[in-house]
């Protein structure tokens, strides 16, 4: 079904093209108003009475979103959906050649978002405040309205002269979980005696005391207790000499009761981690990076509390397995969105696009500022708004490139954790060849992004743009070859998730130590000869097989092949079998059996004569049947005496 977009040039503000922006299919354009939320609100009004088209409404503009959901509502009418056209393409230097990279925008307004996943946390209001008794004790008058507070003053701590909520004191030896589960364990820990005439006082210290919460109001301006506790839901910590601080955090806290709504930021599939394999650890970046300390090792494979997970994406970004993917929205919906902008805005006639990922918060209001106060977006630059930057990594900067933008820019703000972007950019870079397509952006001032923008780099242009289809590994091989024209290897960084096992063939025995542990299945073996086999596609780079080979044969060589050959298994070694001198079955590997005989025969006492030593070049029927038939044979030395219990010696001393 077509959408009917209403269109406002904001006071003649900037150009609208209705031809251009209806070209699509996907809308039908309204006439093109000057004041919308103004003096033309009543063509608004009409429109949602359904006196128009009757089609779902777009209206064009973002910043008086609030005014005409409210004009819905007061006509009882369905809210309307809204796309930003004047920020980020009108008011530009730029504008008057913006109307395709209008159509792209809408074009990604029409798409339909991805259902998120949600999961809920329960806050029963159970509230604990550590700080000083004069600033946490004011905090609980507060707050003892709204939720069930306990206070928890520094050890040696004197007790309140009033008792008008819980008061305990004690020092905080760690705290784990997240809204509405945290769990504080406490030392040297006084709850206070209220029998007794006189002042109130503490009892007797003890230790390793355990308590729950679903609040904490950390008030001791000390470091935090969790990591990145900006990002821990319901731990509030505000510096106690900042009143206006310590105010917000009682205002929040205050609101922290009752059922939320988090979404399931991360998709989790253990089968493929390759953290560990038999206790010898391989990959730990997702462990490395996370800023919360959501993810622990829980055996072969990492876990996720989603409770404590904050959404950053860093890990999916790092993962090399897919094991971890961002879910919020999933991959393949940004993908479909990245090539989505590009074909649309080609189809509309614009050349060389540029991508500029950012998020809805500081990006957005940047990209605002700049286009009200300085030169705007230049008419070639989309924008593309995301939760959240932090995950946007090499696959995704690749897939945008291969759909046939000519360079990509991440615009971060100061809070971005910037844990994987760096790596992924530096990887990003060497799979596309080029340093200057891809750019991190850190603006302090609207005019510094303008700046950055209007002084692009020179593009990297893809002859035949690609659909971005599948898995992160799977569109980054794919981009890689749009971007080169020869099949050939392309170094990496070492820290890289692509490349290949180097064997040194005279270290190697075969003993498969490699194979059988490999997480990825890179390496295996042929069960019918003495081979190693290696598939470089499936190859993760994790370092598991360097660690368990007993002969330090192998090393990685970071590298993306971009060849039909790394996707079929290689014979990276192989050697003659050996053949049993009894029957001729072949067994083992030839130079393994030599070098044994060469260190054993005639030199331990077990195979000092030939008949001995001869054993050892038979397969196993063959060395059992010669051991059955040898002198001093065990297997001969007939039954095993029965085991004397008590009841044995019981009944011997009774019989005399």
């Amino acid at each position: 079904m077509t959408k009917q977009l209403i269109i406002c040039n904001c006071s003649d503000s900037f150009s609208l093209d209705s031809d251009t922006l209806s070209s699509s299919g996907v809308f039908t354009c309204s006439q093109i108003h000057t004041g919308l939320c103004t003096t033309q609100a009543q063509s608004a009004a009409d429109v949602m009475r359904g006196e128009s088209t009757g089609q779902p409404i777009v209206i064009a503009c973002q910043q008086e979103q609030d005014f005409f959901v409210d004009l819905a509502a007061d006509l009882e009418a369905p809210s309307p959906q809204f796309v930003d056209l004047r920020d980020r393409a009108g008011w530009s230097d730029e504008g008057a050649a913006s109307a395709p990279k209008m159509a792209a925008l809408l074009a990604d307004a029409a798409r339909a978002a991805p259902e998120t996943k949600t999961f809920d946390v329960t806050s029963e209001g159970q509230c604990l405040i550590l700080g000083n008794a004069e600033i946490a004790l004011k905090a609980a008058a507060q707050l003892q309205d709204y939720l069930s507070v306990t206070v928890l003053l520094p050890a040696g701590s004197d007790a309140p002269t009033e008792r008008n909520c819980d008061v305990i004191a004690g020092d905080v030896r760690s705290v784990t979980g997240a809204l509405g589960n945290f769990q504080v364990k406490v030392d040297s820990l006084q709850q206070l005696d209220p029998s007794g005439r006189g002042a109130l006082q503490f009892g007797p210290a003890q230790n390793g005391a355990v308590t729950v919460c679903d609040v904490i109001l950390d008030l001791r301006g000390t470091q935090a207790l969790v990591p990145a506790p900006e990002k821990r839901e319901g731990y509030l910590k505000a510096d106690p000499k900042s009143l206006p601080a310590v105010s917000a955090a009682v205002l929040e806290a205050s609101h922290l009761v009752g059922t939320f709504e988090k979404p399931l930021y991360l998709a989790l599939d253990p089968t493929v981690c390759a953290h560990s394999r038999a206790e010898q650890t391989a990959c730990t970046k997702c462990l490395d990076v996370c800023p919360t300390s959501a993810i622990h090792s829980a055996g072969d494979h990492v876990d996720i509390d989603p409770n404590i997970c904050a959404g950053c994406g860093s890990c999916a970004a790092l993962c090399p397995s897919g094991a971890i993917t961002y879910d919020d929205p999933p991959v393949s919906a940004l993908f479909a969105r990245i090539h989505g902008l590009s074909e649309a805005y080609r189809a509309a006639g614009g050349l060389a696009p540029r991508l500029l990922v950012h998020d809805r918060v500081f990006g957005a209001e940047l990209i605002s500022l700049a286009a009200r106060y300085d030169r705007g977006l230049p008419a070639a630059v989309i924008p593309l708004d995301l939760e959240r930057v932090s995950g946007f990594g090499h696959a995704e900067m690749l897939a945008a490139l291969a759909s046939g933008f000519v360079g990509v820019d991440v615009l971060v703000s100061p809070t971005t954790d910037r844990g994987a972007l760096d790596s992924e950019l530096d990887l990003a870079s060497a799979l596309a060849g080029s340093q200057d397509a891809l750019r991190l952006l850190a603006p302090e001032q609207p005019s510094d992004l303008c700046d950055a923008l209007y002084l692009s780099p020179a593009p990297l242009t893809v002859t035949t743009p690609i659909l971005p289809l599948g898995s992160r590994r799977q569109v980054t091989r794919l981009a890689a070859k749009a971007l080169h024209d020869v099949a050939e290897p392309i170094p990496l960084p070492e820290t890289a998730p692509y490349g290949a096992v180097l064997v040194d063939k005279e270290a190697c025995t075969l003993c498969l130590s490699c194979a059988s542990l490999c997480p990825s299945g890179a390496l295996g073996d042929n069960p019918d000869t003495p081979q190693l086999r290696f598939q470089e596609d499936a190859c993760l780079q994790c370092g598991l097989c360097t660690n368990v080979c007993p002969e330090n044969a192998i090393s990685l060589v970071p590298q993306l092949n971009t060849a039909d050959t790394a996707l079929s298994q290689q014979i990276v070694h192989e050697e003659d079998p050996f053949a049993c001198v009894e029957c001729g079955k072949l067994f083992g590997v030839k130079s393994t059996i030599d070098r044994i005989i060469e260190k054993l025969e005639g030199k331990h006492p077990m195979f000092a004569t030939s008949e001995a030593a001869r054993m050892i070049r038979m397969c196993d029927d063959c060395r059992v049947n010669a051991q059955f038939h040898q002198q001093d044979n065990p297997f001969t030395a007939g039954e095993r005496p029965a085991v004397r219990t008590s009841e044995d010696y019981f009944s011997k001393r009774k019989d005399h």
